[in-house]
C-alpha cells in the first residue's frame, strides 16, 4: 500500500523538472488552425507561432497576440492587424501591400526585405524596427530612420 502512495510524487519528481526543461509552444495550436483555415481569428493568442510562407490574403487578424511570431515570407495583403501584438515579430520577405496595422505594436519587428506597398501605420508603435532593404511605398515610415 506504500508503494501506492508514493507514485504519485514520484511521477510529479520527474514530470515537473521536465516541464521546466521542455519550453512549451506560447501560441493556441487551436487558433492557428482557425487561421489557417478560415482566415479569421482576431483577438487570437499567436504569440510565437511559426506561421512561415502562410498565406494570409485578408485575414482578420485584429487585436491578435502575435508577439516573437515568424510570419517570413507571408503573404498578408489586405490583412487587417488593427491593435494586433507584432513586437519582435519576424516579418522578413513578407508581402504587405495594403495591410492595416492601425494602433499595431510593431517595436522590435523585422521587416527586413519586407514589401510595405499603401499600410495603413495610424498611431501604431514601430521603435526599434528593422527596415533593412524593405520596399516601402505609400507608407508613411521612413527607412532611415528606423
Amino acid at each position: 500500500m506504500q508503494i501506492i502512495k508514493r507514485i504519485p510524487w514520484v511521477a510529479l519528481s520527474v514530470a515537473i523538472p521536465l516541464a521546466i526543461a521542455v519550453p512549451g509552444q506560447a501560441e493556441n495550436p487551436l487558433h492557428v488552425e482557425q487561421l489557417l483555415t478560415t482566415g479569421s481569428c482576431p483577438l487570437c493568442d499567436l504569440s510565437g507561432a511559426d506561421l512561415t510562407q502562410a498565406h494570409l490574403i485578408g485575414a482578420d487578424l485584429r487585436f491578435a497576440d502575435l508577439q516573437g511570431a515568424n510570419l517570413t515570407e507571408a503573404n498578408l495583403e489586405g490583412a487587417d492587424l488593427e491593435g494586433a501584438n507584432l513586437a519582435e515579430a519576424n516579418l522578413t520577405s513578407a508581402f504587405l501591400t495594403h495591410a492595416n496595422f492601425t494602433d499595431a505594436n510593431l517595436d522590435g519587428a523585422n521587416l527586413t526585405q519586407a514589401s510595405l506597398y499603401f499600410v495603413e501605420v495610424a498611431g501604431a508603435s514601430m521603435e526599434n524596427i528593422d527596415l533593412t532593404s524593405a520596399e516601402v511605398v505609400g507608407t508613411p515610415i521612413s527607412i532611415g530612420g528606423n
